[in-house]
């Protein structure tokens, strides 16, 4: 499953009425989430059926197309599923009870409500909520992939504007050159002081976007409360702030990931067995340091990682972090460090090296030693790009890059 993504032009009353179905969506999702949580024994089967009574009740609802009433709904049981699922497994603290969502962004169709031009170059949505006919504007040629395999259109309001993106149910390494074998292997070490370092003695230093924009986005943050009045009506000066602002962040946001995927990708094409830490990154951000980590991004450069690597038929694998800054990379002896201390030296052989190299070596031992045992990575959860490969239960896909055929 791949995701192709093109910027919607339109009039302003198209717009308004994509805000239309976005705000439907909203009250979809939240009507669904009230019923279950003020019945008893509400199922799956039930949320369905209940967006099907919400069309007759509504006129607003009926105008929307009756796919993406039921992927509203079938939001709503993804989150109330999700709940189920942590209560059973016992997971500590809270077990993400569904909530009311204020700020829903995306309509999505399934296989219907939608239609394509001849040249592929535009499309109409053919419900009643009068979005009408929009231009798609991007690089990609949808020509190449029968309409039979576009399995869902989703409309995304962002701060810069408005997208379509279509899931397309094919193989892309099908269509992709496979990589010649280097007959290389590598450990990466992800930290603070670099962005991350390997086990050849490399690193690679960490860009800091949200840092050098943090001076930007507090200026822009502090015009946007100036204008901010409680309890009334906001005028569009405070609008145009607000828009501002969430432009700032989408390019952060942008930077940060045409980072970690450029890296990710020539970490793949360089090497034939890739091994990383499995870190807990949610955990580690409830520390003093949650900006720092979040600005480096080691989420989603493990996911690229993963991506690539099934893509292009390279061998990824998550290792259990435990002590591998502690251990010396040559002896195997346990020498205790604060996190201050960025050299290691052994005290047992002598070796010395700087810290994050002694732990990406370490990782590439370890790697190495459960090479035969990849699928499990490291704690038995699946990769992020076995994930992308279907729709997930509530119709989200994962936007995974997609291959220009």
């Amino acid at each position: 499953m791949i995701v192709l993504e093109f910027k919607l032009k339109g009039y302003k009353h198209q717009l308004q009425a994509i805000d239309n179905a976005v705000r439907t969506v909203q009250f979809i999702r939240n009507k669904c989430i009230r019923l279950w949580m003020d019945s008893k024994g509400v199922g799956k089967k039930d949320i369905y059926a209940y967006t099907t009574t919400l069309r007759k009740e509504f006129k607003y609802v009926e105008a929307l197309n009756s796919t993406a009433c039921q992927q509203a709904g079938e939001r709503a049981w993804s989150s109330i599923a999700k709940f189920y699922d942590n209560c059973k497994k016992k997971v500590k603290g809270k077990k993400g009870y569904p909530k009311f969502k204020k700020n829903v962004r995306s309509v999505e169709y399934k296989q219907s409500g939608w239609k394509l031009s001849e040249n592929r170059k535009r499309i109409t949505f053919t419900d009643k909520n009068g979005i009408g006919t929009l231009t798609l504007k991007g690089g990609w040629d949808l020509n190449f992939y029968p309409i039979d395999q576009i399995k869902r259109v989703k409309i995304v309001r962002r701060a810069d504007g408005y997208y379509a993106q279509f899931s397309i149910n094919v193989d892309v390494r099908k269509y992709v050159k496979q990589l010649e074998p280097t007959q290389e292997c590598v450990g990466i070490d992800v930290g603070l002081k670099y962005f991350y370092a390997d086990s050849k003695g490399n690193t690679v230093d960490i860009p800091q976007y949200y840092r050098q924009a943090e001076k930007q986005l507090n200026r822009a943050n502090r015009k946007k409360s100036k204008k901010f009045r409680r309890g009334q009506k906001q005028s569009n000066n405070y609008l145009k702030a607000r828009d501002r602002y969430a432009r700032k962040h989408l390019r952060v946001s942008r930077q940060r990931k045409g980072f970690v995927q450029t890296e990710a990708l020539r970490v793949i094409q360089s090497n034939d067995l890739v091994a990383y830490e499995d870190l807990k990154v949610k955990n580690m951000v409830r520390s003093k340091l949650a900006k720092t980590i979040n600005d480096a991004s080691w989420s989603a450069f493990r996911s690229w990682l993963e991506y690539f690597g099934w893509k292009y038929g390279k061998v990824t694998v998550a290792v259990p972090p435990q002590n591998t800054s502690q251990n010396c990379s040559n002896c195997g002896k346990k020498v205790n460090k604060s996190l201050s201390t960025r050299t290691h030296k052994c005290s047992h052989c002598g070796y010395e090296v700087d810290r994050d190299i002694n732990a990406a070596i370490n990782i590439l031992q370890l790697g190495l030693r459960t090479v035969g045992h990849t699928g499990t990575y490291a704690w038995g959860v699946l990769p992020s790009w076995a994930v992308g490969e279907s729709l997930l239960s509530n119709g989200e896909v994962l936007n995974q890059e997609s291959s220009r055929l």
